[in-house]
């Protein structure tokens, strides 16, 4: 009778500490990005791989929002205790600060994947290949609608430079994720989406639902081989990728910064994570914390240097 009054007790405990939030031996992992997307996927994915790398539930919560910066913004004002971590493109922190949005004090990592960029014509788009919306572009400035995840973002880079190098204005959609922006790209709701490229949208381009324009990637992408990059199609300046890593609370202690790292290093080596990534298109990265925080800046100072939010020089 005890040992049975025990286990009730217990089990009243556990719903009422899920009612009220995070069991406190748990790791939470914010996820800037709804439901949804190649990010979230990963995400989830990636959580599931450390819940025995940690030893505890990896809890996935997600908060989208100004291109990752409510995810990064809300990880910054966690206790830097090790429990909170955030799933986020670089963005924030290599990008945002360019239009005066402070950066959120977080601390990188470690590097998760690289995402190639993906440019589409929806079904409101008449034209065919990138040419052809420059071309369209031209004819009837601003006309044409180019909807990315969100303000700041890498997709809202390879905008402008799209802009700057081929001397043309597009309206810019921001959304505040893939999963919403990918729904109504195709309803037909705006001619370009910019997208990172996914099993999903590669299914929609095979399909026609989506006309491949450009690939952001140093090379074209196995899945997509007829799909030129933006150098290829001539705009070097917008052929970028994302890069999307883990971040932890500034004052999060380095040692456990380290072993964080090394359980994602373990679950991003395993052949299951490798192939999802690998067969999307995207590419496992790793490496230390040190490493991933010197591409970051190393991104914002290129950035910063080639004004990529600054005034178009045109053609």
């Amino acid at each position: 009778m005890r040992r049975r009054t025990g286990l009730v007790a217990a089990a009243f405990l556990a719903v009422a500490s899920g009612a009220r939030g995070w069991s406190p031996d748990a790791v939470r992992l914010v996820v800037a990005y709804p439901p949804g997307g190649i990010s979230d996927r990963m995400a989830r994915l990636l959580a599931h791989g450390l819940e025995p790398e940690l030893g505890c539930p990896v809890l996935v919560e997600n908060r989208p929002g100004a291109g990752g910066a409510v995810a990064l913004q809300a990880i910054a004002r966690s206790r830097p205790d090790g429990r909170t971590l955030g799933f986020c493109a670089i963005s924030p922190l290599a990008l945002s600060p360019l239009l005066g949005v402070p950066a959120p004090d977080v601390l990188p990592v470690i590097g998760v994947m690289r995402t190639p960029l993906l440019l589409v014509g929806t079904s409101a788009l008449a034209a065919r290949d990138f040419a052809g919306m420059v071309a369209a572009a031209r004819a009837d400035p601003g006309a044409l609608r180019w909807a990315t995840s969100g303000v700041g973002t890498i997709g809202h880079l390879v905008l402008e430079q799209v802009q700057r190098e081929e001397g043309i204005e597009v309206l810019h959609v921001p959304y505040a994720g893939g999963g919403p922006q990918l729904h109504d790209a195709l309803a037909g709701r705006f001619e370009l989406l910019s997208t990172n490229l996914a099993p999903q949208q590669i299914d929609y381009v095979r399909s026609g639902r989506f006309m491949p324009l450009a690939l952001g990637a140093p090379q074209r992408a196995a899945a997509l081989p007829d799909v030129p990059t933006f150098a290829e199609a001539g705009c070097p300046g917008a052929n970028r990728d994302s890069l999307f890593g883990l971040f932890a609370p500034r004052g999060t202690p380095a040692a456990r910064v380290e072993r964080i790292n090394a359980a994602c290093a373990r679950v991003l080596a395993q052949p299951d994570v490798r192939q999802v990534l690998l067969a999307s298109g995207n590419l496992p990265v790793g490496g230390s914390a040190r490493q991933f925080r010197a591409e970051i800046e190393q991104q914002a100072a290129d950035n910063r240097r080639a004004g990529v939010f600054g005034r178009r020089t045109g053609r």
